[in-house]
């Protein structure tokens, strides 16, 4: 094994693993070219642990500990990736239930040369899952994974087990800035979010030795928050919150119109209110990566409310038409309405309220080709931008 390795260990109140991890991963990459990097969110004197075991390591060990436990498991292996010795990394667990004996086994797949990412697999001929405890997590794991591998069809083709903690990574073949991470599945994040070969080998999922398993209810909900934000990208933050304006729009409406207002006035109020609020949660959690390149705030406030404002001139006589001549209520009306605008809402604010100032939206790398350079119809600028907006990466 000729390839200079990363061995990246994500630690949370590990202690008691560091000596056997340590000695075992020496053990395994004997005489070959590697480090040990732990990141260390302990509460307890894991950090102290790594630095004492290392004096006598049979290899190089190095220990970054985070004051913040920034991203969860996922920020700490995208820090271990970018402060990574080697390109060539693995990322295993400290729990000693990812077998260090299946590095080599990881790294001699890499070097046939038709694959970016390795990843140990419980679920590919050969693996075994019984690390996994009781028959519930067994479900749950399988469940999570069918799911993962329905939402993404294509780039999870050729991966039997994208939830594992356990891989190799050549990190030149992906935009490390790129990824969000948020909670345990790096892997995934890696695999959703670039075109990268993977191959696989089976891998005995071991039983936990030592402290408890990290899995619980808020990191399911975590797992699937991060799962949607992947699949739907900046479209999924800035449905959810159009649907909270909308709730808060039809709650303002009914309030009034409860209270003897026209429904008309009601819903021109209601609309006033949340194209402001939408304006500053939008700026927060959904555009901010966009906006140093954008406009100054003032001028987007300005586009955004102008648009708003134009839409909800259109949409509220349209509402009324359907309430006068479907005869349904104003709320439902209302409620429709606000989902038809949903699209024309997003492609205006991604593509125009935060678009690039000139000169900033594009570099030298990027300059057209010739291909580009022809003109294309409306309707494949539309599928265009919609393809390119859907899939940004999102944050919460």
């Amino acid at each position: 094994m000729g390839t200079t390795v990363t061995i990246i260990v994500p630690t949370f109140n590990e202690r008691a693993n560091v000596a056997e991890l340590v000695a075992r991963v020496g053990a395994a990459l004997a005489g070959h070219e590697a480090e040990i990097l732990f990141i260390d969110d302990s509460k307890d004197d894991t950090a102290s642990e790594v630095k004492r075991v290392a004096a006598d390591a049979p290899l190089p060990v190095r220990v970054i500990h985070r004051a913040e436990n920034t991203g969860g498991l996922g920020g700490a292996v995208a820090l271990g990736l970018a402060e990574a010795a080697a390109d060539i990394c693995v990322v295993m667990d400290g729990d000693l239930q990812h077998p260090p004996e299946l590095i080599p086994a990881l790294v001699e797949r890499f070097e046939q040369g038709d694959a970016d990412v390795v990843a140990a697999s419980r679920y590919v001929g050969g693996g075994d899952s019984r690390g996994l405890g009781t028959a519930v997590r067994f479900g749950v794991s399988r469940a999570a994974t069918w799911l993962t591998k329905a939402m993404f069809p294509r780039r999870l083709a050729r991966s039997t087990d994208p939830m594992t903690g356990f891989f190799l990574v050549d990190r030149r073949r992906f935009d490390l800035a790129q990824l969000r991470p948020r909670g345990f599945k790096i892997l995934l994040e890696i695999l959703a979010r670039s075109d990268v070969r993977i191959a696989e080998v089976p891998m005995e999922f071991s039983e936990r030795r030592n402290g408890t398993s990290k899995a619980s209810l808020r990191q399911g909900a975590t797992f699937a928050a991060h799962l949607t934000r992947l699949r739907f990208g900046k479209m999924s933050l800035f449905a959810l919150i159009g649907a909270v304006g909308a709730v808060v729009n039809l709650t303002i409406m009914w309030a009034l119109t409860a209270m003897g207002m026209d429904y008309i006035w009601a819903a021109i109020i209601g609309a006033a209110a949340t194209i402001v609020g939408n304006f500053v949660l939008q700026e927060r959690f959904v555009f901010a990566d966009m906006r140093q390149d954008a406009r100054g705030t003032w001028a987007r406030f300005g586009a955004s409310v102008t648009f708003n404002g134009v839409e909800a001139a259109l949409r509220i006589p349209i509402m009324a038409l359907m309430v006068e001549t479907w005869h349904i209520s104003s709320v439902l009306a209302t409620g429709l309405s606000l989902i038809v605008a949903f699209f024309a809402r997003f492609l205006f604010h991604s593509l125009f309220v935060y678009a690039p100032r000139r000169g900033r939206g594009r570099t030298v790398s990027d300059a057209p080709t010739v291909s580009e350079l022809k003109p294309d119809t409306a309707a494949q600028r539309i599928i265009k931008a919609i393809d390119a907006e859907v899939m940004r990466p999102g944050e919460l």
